[in-house]
């Protein structure tokens, strides 16, 4: 694959053939094409030397050729868009958007003043984590009690739970510091985690389009979207888990800047080959030696590689908070794969598989993997530390070889059988759900998850009408959910046509969040669990508007460029809009103003969905006029 800004590699070599490794370019080649008879007493025996040398020949030239052409990658080889720095007005402008989504998350947020979906286990649970260390079972009808204010009902018996505890520590943080009494601090973690999410969008798209405009479109973007906004405004774990994939998706984007700036000082650079005369003398176990230490064949040593082993926490801290994580860490290990060979392939190497092999796979791996494990057993200190929590005494009270263990790993047996019940549950999950779904229409947003649904009278909450609608649906915006599908096959087309590495990474990201589903399809799954792929369908979004957006052609005067996205093309021909500061292609002036009506007519569809969003108090008619599909209902 090769990057758009990055200059094409030949297909062959330009450099001459060595013509004396070449039958037909030989000095002792006869003039004449007619075959020579062989002798009478030729054997068969006689002509496997000349086809062995035949095809030493044949492979000595494939490898000078495969020389030649890394040669020509390495003398053109830069960093393109990752020496690329952002205009400094991109930040504050990022900064101005989060906060704009910060104020509409927290706005009202302790409505409903209730426990409503799946805050029921949650928010209890997180109260339970952080006063206990965890979770303790709760009476029937804890609701009532808990949405008074009374947490006291909780009793001294461990409870069975099936998700790591980490996204209930979080939930609990925000529960510690407003009170259990108040519904606000219930929802105040998962709301501000929510919002950083919105800036790191913008960090993230900025790193992969290299324009300032498109980084703020994304990061708009998905602070409009419903399914955004409503998990950031319900107390539930997908949202911290969606945090934490797209936190280590951020952190393996500046992995490949690091990379990319350490291939480019080596291009510049590259260490000396051996002579050939002394290559001929050596002796064979000295060439392999040889081989194997070659940078030009295998390209340098990677170094640390801090960013990876970043991912590699975050992916941990994913996996903390839902199982699900461990996907996001399969599939961003698998890219991680990928691009490094991608990035030696550009850089000049002359075997890219190989030199990832050896240079990269085992450090990358124990920089990703074990890191991301290690991180995983530290979410459950508290379940460890404890003596009283669910299955916290199974090794003591099973026998089996885990007595062998000293004392102080007498957890990790325990652990372990928890994990399996855990598992157990989770693959045999199958009741019937209202609200269950297929992952085939997720990315339509077939059957949207209501959190909250309520039907007041006149005069009962403000309703002016004989019946109203009081509902918070997790339906995402239909703009961005309506074109996602064209999003998602324009990024597969110009990945596999136009090797364009943003569309694979933005692609890798969609698989990690949502492929892994389709193997549970007859387990009792809902569309909220899209909430994690939320972010990539928006990069996948975005990265189509930028291919509509196009670029200013060479011809026209451009008189100042602050977004960094008025580029060079070929020169158009046809009528030219003369607008303020530039003249551009009437055609080019459609296009962005078609992205500009797509961005306002997302902004309006989230103001029009807002009440069903926020639990406001609408007529029945009103609350029907918004639900665009009967599966919605």
């Amino acid at each position: 694959m090769t990057h758009p800004e990055d200059p094409q590699a030949p297909r062959r070599s330009t450099d001459p053939v060595d013509e004396s490794t070449d039958p037909a370019h030989s000095p002792a080649a006869p003039a004449s094409t007619t075959p020579t008879a062989a002798p009478a007493s030729a054997t068969p025996t006689t002509a496997a030397p000349t086809k062995l040398m035949a095809r030493e020949r044949r492979a000595k030239h494939r490898e000078s050729v495969r020389a030649n052409a890394a040669a020509i990658r390495r003398r053109s080889f830069t960093a393109g868009m990752w020496a690329t720095r952002a205009p400094i007005w991109m930040w504050p402008v990022l900064l101005i958007i989060t906060a704009i989504g910060a104020v509409l998350r927290l706005f009202h947020l302790e409505f409903p003043h209730r426990l409503i979906f799946d805050e029921t286990y949650y928010v209890k649970d997180a109260y339970s984590v952080f006063k206990f260390g965890y979770e303790r079972s709760w009476p029937e009808n804890a609701d009532k009690a808990f949405n008074a204010g009374d947490p006291s009902v909780i009793e001294s018996t461990p409870e069975y739970v099936v998700h790591p505890p980490l996204g209930k520590w979080l939930i609990g943080a925000g529960i510690h510091l407003f009170g259990a009494d108040d519904s606000f601090g219930w929802r105040f973690s998962v709301a501000i985690i929510g919002t950083l999410t919105i800036f790191l969008m913008g960090f993230i798209a900025w790193k992969l389009f290299r324009s300032a405009f498109f980084a703020c479109v994304a990061a708009g973007l998905l602070s409009i979207d419903g399914e955004h906004f409503v998990h950031s405004r319900t107390s539930l774990l997908d949202i911290i888990l969606m945090a934490f994939v797209l936190l280590a998706f951020a952190f393996i984007v500046l992995d490949r800047e690091f990379v990319t700036k350490r291939l480019e000082k080596w291009a510049k650079a590259p260490p000396s080959s051996p002579p050939a005369e002394a290559a001929a003398t050596s002796s064979a176990r000295d060439r392999r030696s040889s081989r194997r230490g070659d940078p030009i064949n295998f390209g340098p040593r990677l170094g640390v590689r801090p960013w990876l082993i970043a991912a590699g926490i975050s992916l941990g801290l994913a996996m903390g908070v839902k199982w699900s994580g461990l996907y996001a860490l399969a599939a961003f290990g698998i890219l991680v794969v990928a691009w490094d060979v991608h990035s030696r392939h550009r850089a000049g190497v002359v075997h890219p598989w190989l030199g990832m092999f050896i240079r990269d796979s085992v450090p990358a791996f124990l920089k990703l993997v074990p890191v991301a494990v290690l991180t995983y057993v530290v979410t459950w200190t508290g379940w460890i530390r404890s003596d009283d929590a669910w299955d916290r005494q199974w090794a003591a009270e099973n026998t089996g070889w885990w007595q062998a263990l000293p004392d102080w790993l007498q957890w990790l047996p325990s652990l372990a059988h928890y994990h399996y019940t855990a598992y157990s549950f989770h693959v045999d999950l199958d009741s019937e759900h209202p609200y269950m779904s297929n992952p085939w229409g997720w990315i339509v947003q077939w059957r949207p998850t209501s959190f909250f649904y309520e039907s007041p009278d006149r005069g009962s909450m403000g309703c002016a009408v004989d019946h109203c609608s009081s509902a918070i649906t997790s339906v995402g915006n239909p703009v961005i959910w309506g074109l996602a599908p064209i999003a998602v096959l324009i990024a597969l087309v110009a990945w596999i046509i136009r090797r364009d590495v943003r569309a694979g990474v933005i692609l890798a990201g969609l698989a990690a969040t949502w492929l892994p589903w389709f193997a549970y399809q007859e387990r009792t799954i809902f569309t909220f669990y899209t909430i994690v792929m939320v972010p990539f369908v928006v990069l996948a979004f975005t990265y189509c508007l930028t291919l509509l957006w196009g670029r200013v052609p060479s011809s026209a005067a451009v008189v100042s460029d602050p977004a960094g996205f008025f580029d060079s093309a070929p020169n158009p021909r046809g009528p030219i809009f003369a607008g303020r500061g530039t003249r551009i292609p009437w055609s080019l002036f459609g296009r962005r103003m078609t992205v500009g009506l797509i961005l306002v007519a997302a902004i309006m569809a989230f103001a029009y969905f807002w009440p069903i969003y926020t639990g406001e108090v609408i007529p029945f008619d009103a609350w029907n006029d918004r639900m665009w599909n009967v599966t919605w209902r």
